[in-house]
């Protein structure tokens, strides 16, 4: 008998399967861009439990696992700002980001002071770029964040 993913909110109590999901997955992002010192794989349990307090994260579980997550929150100028897509490597190219992205969307998209979606990735993470292209967003800024890092901040309409 199979599995399947289900999406819901995520607490306080998960806050330890997702960062080790997130050091899980962001090995192939600081191995791409060299550094693997970029604040996904840095960032402390007390850090990340803050950031769920301040914000609106979902994970996907298949049954009791945690396989995928998403965070982000809402600035004064209605900026939801999505952050940390992340997909076990193991579930990637069946669509779960996708299914996260757009439900962490339809959560945002309810607050009537959300006016924008936007995220941002590296400039050499071509998976994330395509996605979020076909998601419908648009590039509208680059930082370089490094000598081998440009991050690229894409953005929709809510």
């Amino acid at each position: 008998m199979g599995m399947s993913v289900t999406i819901s909110a995520a607490g306080a109590q998960d806050a330890e399967q997702i960062l080790k999901l997130q050091y899980l997955c962001y090995q192939s992002e600081a191995e791409l861009y060299g550094d693997y010192t970029i604040e996904p794989l840095t960032q402390s349990l007390d850090d990340l439990t803050a950031e769920l307090a301040r914000g609106h994260a979902l994970v996907a579980r298949l049954g009791g696992e945690v396989v995928a997550s998403v965070r982000g929150e809402i600035d004064e100028t209605g900026t939801a700002r999505i952050a940390k897509l992340i997909v076990h490597p193991r579930m990637r190219r069946h669509g779960l980001g996708g299914r996260l992205l757009d439900a962490i969307e339809r959560h945002f998209a309810t607050d009537p002071a959300a006016k924008r979606f936007q995220l941002f990735t590296g400039h050499r993470s071509e998976g994330n770029l395509r996605l979020y292209r076909k998601k419908g967003y648009e590039a509208v800024a680059t930082y370089e964040a490094g000598p081998r890092l440009t991050l690229v901040t894409l953005e929709k309409a809510a």
